[in-house]
């Protein structure tokens, strides 16, 4: 029978999600991982496996997170422009610079891994697709209620909204990204009045 786990599991995946997201996945050393995790080489092994599999493991909390946080946005009351506009001014709102900096992960790792790292690719696809079908489901929802003109294509502007909450975190820079993201946000809201 093995020894009990003496640290926190869910705390170790949010402390190698940080390290990955301001490293990389290449840049990252086993070393660095042990440090922010606070655990020796063979807890970290025999826990997690490798290093790989660790980024695994935080990819989907990541990519878990971003989903229910969006869908979580999406639920509260309101028009859905008005809801969608909220969750983009949000993102891009001054106490979430140094995250809007830091870029999505998700388009992270598909930016330094690209087709090369299949499991990788397949948890950051998961996660593009599981939040484009949360923003469809609103379209959708806010067609029938008549507050988005019903000649719109829910998926396609499920994919257009997609495509402006992974953009706003890569158009991010040193200047003013909270500036732009809330333009960016005005103007999607204005085009789904």
């Amino acid at each position: 029978m093995g020894r009990p786990r003496l640290f926190d599991l869910d705390g170790a995946v949010a402390s190698a999600l940080n390290v990955f997201w301001e490293r990389g996945y290449g840049a990252t050393t086993p070393a660095e991982l042990l440090g922010a995790i606070g655990i020796g080489k063979g807890s970290f092994y025999n826990t997690f496996g490798s290093k790989h599999a660790l980024f695994e493991q935080a990819l989907r909390r990541y990519g878990d997170d971003r989903v229910a946080g969006l869908a979580r946005w999406l639920a509260e009351s309101g028009q859905v422009s008005q809801r969608v506009k909220g969750y983009l001014e949000r993102l891009a709102a001054p106490e979430n610079e140094k995250t809007l900096r830091r870029g999505c992960f998700a388009a992270n790792t598909a930016g330094e891994l690209g087709s090369r790292d299949q499991a990788a690719k397949k948890i950051v696809r998961s996660m593009f697709e599981r939040m484009e079908s949360v923003l469809e489901a609103s379209l959708v929802a806010g067609q029938k209620r008549g507050e988005i003109d019903s000649a719109l294509d829910p998926k396609g502007v499920a994919s257009l909204l997609l495509a402006t909450l992974v953009g706003i975190t890569v158009l991010a820079n040193p200047d003013s990204p909270t500036a732009r993201g809330k333009r960016i946000a005005l103007a999607v809201a204005a085009l789904l009045s």
